[in-house]
């Protein structure tokens, strides 16, 4: 298998930070398009696929946002062209048969609600994070982060549904002069073992 560059790990990684502060240049659709097209090809358990993105643009539907928000999120997010909602559907399994023609994987499912939650939790933020990869893959600048009411957010943008809010992600085009000095990171020593 091939490798990235330095160009593009620095792209992906080493250069790449989180933004709190965002010019005025709009995210066009297409962008949200190849964006998810990216993201949805990377792999998740059984291919079952359980994340689920609200792109919050509307004036509308950022004031619903808004009114989720922890005080200390809500300038960046009001501020950012785009506030990705990533959640997950915990009716991912019905999907199963589709996405996963190889194996009856719905009956590993049904009616075991504890691992319904746990593989659309796990996979879903593993889709998460796919979906900052293929933001900076596309020319995006992104924030994620916690700080909000996640029962207030699902009444808001959920109602009625199975879908359940995960994290936020704001996408855009970054401003560099919002941005904090890089904070340290933990050595390979310090996170990781050889087993």
């Amino acid at each position: 298998m091939p490798t990235l560059d330095a160009a593009a790990r620095d792209l992906l990684f080493v250069q790449a930070r989180t933004c709190n502060a965002w010019t005025a240049r709009p995210v066009e659709e297409s962008t949200l398009r190849e964006l998810y097209d990216l993201m949805k090809m990377a792999p998740t358990s059984a291919n079952c696929s359980p994340a689920r993105i609200v792109f919050v643009r509307s004036d509308e539907a950022k004031a619903r946002l808004r009114a989720t928000l922890a005080p200390g999120n809500v300038d960046k997010t009001m501020a950012a062209p785009v506030t990705a909602i990533v959640a997950h559907d915990l009716e991912f399994h019905e999907q199963l048969p589709r996405l996963f023609p190889h194996a009856d994987a719905r009956s590993w499912f049904a009616g075991n609600d504890e691992l319904i939650r746990t593989t659309a939790f796990r996979n879903g933020t593993l889709q998460g994070a796919y979906l900052v990869l293929a933001a900076r893959a596309v020319g995006l600048d992104c924030g994620p982060m916690s700080g909000f009411d996640a029962a207030a957010l699902d009444a808001a943008f959920f109602p009625g549904t199975s879908w359940r809010s995960n994290f936020l992600c704001n996408l855009g085009y970054g401003d560099p002069t919002g941005l904090f000095p890089r904070s340290p990171r933990l050595a390979f020593e310090e996170a990781c073992r050889l087993a």
